[in-house]
C-alpha cells in the first residue's frame, strides 16, 4: 500500500507538472513576440492608403491598400504566424505591378495588435472585417476577391473563404485542418514535444482557452463549398508536418485545385532567388484564375 501510495503521489505531481509546464508554454506560444511595420505612405512606391476596419470584439485595425487597375479585383494578404504585414510587402509589390489591388493587415497578437492569436479561429473574423470594408469602396470589385494565407493566415483565409462567396480564389501556404494541429507544431518546435502527455496537455489548455469554438469542425468537413474556386495548396519540404498537414488538405479538397511543393518554407525567409520564385508562382496562379481585369465601379 505504500508502495501504491507512493506511484500514485509521483503519477499526480508528474501530471500536475506537466500541465504547468504545458500552460505556460502555451502562453508563449499563444502571445508571440510583436513587430510592429511602419512605412510612409507619401514616398512608398505604390501609393498605399491607410484603411481602418472594425472586428467585432477586437474593435478596430489598420491595413495597407495598394490600388490596382480601377474595378480590379482585390488580394488579401494574410501573414503567418510570428510575422506581419510588413514582411510581406515585395509579394504586395508583385501583385499590385499586375495590376490588382493589394491589401495586408495583422493580425491580433501580431504587428502593433495586442492580445493572443487563436491560430485562425478569430483571425477568420478580421479577414471578413477587412473584406466588408474593401469591397464597400468604389475603386474595387466588390465580388471579386482572392486570398493568400501562410499557416496561420492561411487556416484563417480559409475558414473565411468556405463562408464568403466574394472569395474567388485562393493559395494556401502550410495550411492545417483544425488549430490544435498548430499548438502541435508550437510545442514540438519548442523541443518540448518529446515529454510525456505535453502535446496533449497544450492541446487541452488552448481548448479551453478557446471554449466558444469547441463545437466548431475541421475545415475539411465544409470544403464542399469551394467546389468551383480555385485553390492552390502549397507545401514546404523543409517544413514536413506542415507538408503532410498540407498535402492532406489538398487530398481532400475538390476541384480546381493545384499542389506546389517549394523547398523552403516561410515566403518571409526565402533568399532572393526562391522569393522570387515564390512570388511568380503565386501571380501566375491568380493571373489564370483570377484575372486583373477591371469593369465600372460605382
Amino acid at each position: 500500500m505504500k508502495l501504491l501510495t507512493v506511484v500514485v503521489a509521483l503519477a499526480f505531481f508528474g501530471l500536475l507538472a506537466i500541465g504547468a509546464i504545458a500552460g505556460l508554454l502555451l502562453y508563449r506560444i499563444v502571445k508571440p513576440q510583436r513587430t510592429t511595420s511602419e512605412i510612409s505612405m507619401l514616398s512608398f512606391p505604390g501609393r498605399p492608403d491607410a484603411v481602418e476596419f472594425i472586428v467585432p470584439g477586437p474593435g478596430k485595425r489598420e491595413g495597407w491598400f495598394f490600388p490596382g487597375l480601377k474595378g480590379a479585383p482585390t488580394i488579401v494578404l494574410c501573414h503567418g504566424y510570428e510575422s506581419s504585414r510588413g514582411e510581406l510587402l515585395t509579394l504586395v509589390s508583385t501583385l499590385q505591378d499586375h495590376q490588382y489591388n493589394t491589401f495586408v493587415f495583422d493580425f491580433t497578437g501580431h504587428g502593433g495588435n495586442a492580445g493572443v492569436t487563436t491560430f485562425g479561429y478569430g483571425e477568420a473574423d478580421e479577414v471578413r472585417a477587412a473584406i466588408d470594408t474593401l469591397a464597400a469602396r468604389t475603386d474595387v470589385n466588390a465580388s471579386s476577391f482572392g486570398l493568400w494565407g501562410y499557416n496561420l493566415g492561411a487556416y484563417a483565409a480559409l475558414r473565411e473563404a468556405e463562408k464568403d462567396r466574394r472569395v474567388r480564389a485562393i493559395v494556401l501556404d502550410s495550411v492545417y485542418d483544425f488549430p490544435e494541429e498548430m499548438v502541435k507544431v508550437g510545442v514540438e518546435k519548442s523541443g518540448l514535444g518529446g515529454f510525456p502527455f505535453m502535446v496533449r496537455a497544450a492541446q487541452f489548455s488552448f481548448r479551453w482557452l478557446n471554449y466558444k469554438y469547441r463545437g466548431d469542425p475541421p475545415l475539411s468537413n465544409s470544403f464542399s463549398a469551394l467546389a468551383g474556386v480555385p485553390k492552390l495548396f502549397i507545401a514546404a519540404i523543409d517544413d514536413p508536418e506542415l507538408a503532410d498537414l498540407t498535402r492532406e488538405m489538398f487530398s481532400k479538397a475538390p476541384e480546381p485545385r493545384e499542389m506546389a511543393m517549394i523547398p523552403h518554407g516561410n515566403f518571409v525567409n526565402l533568399n532572393d532567388d526562391d522569393k522570387r520564385k515564390y512570388e511568380n508562382r503565386v501571380v501566375s496562379f491568380f493571373l489564370l484564375r483570377l484575372p486583373a481585369t477591371g469593369r465600372a465601379v460605382r
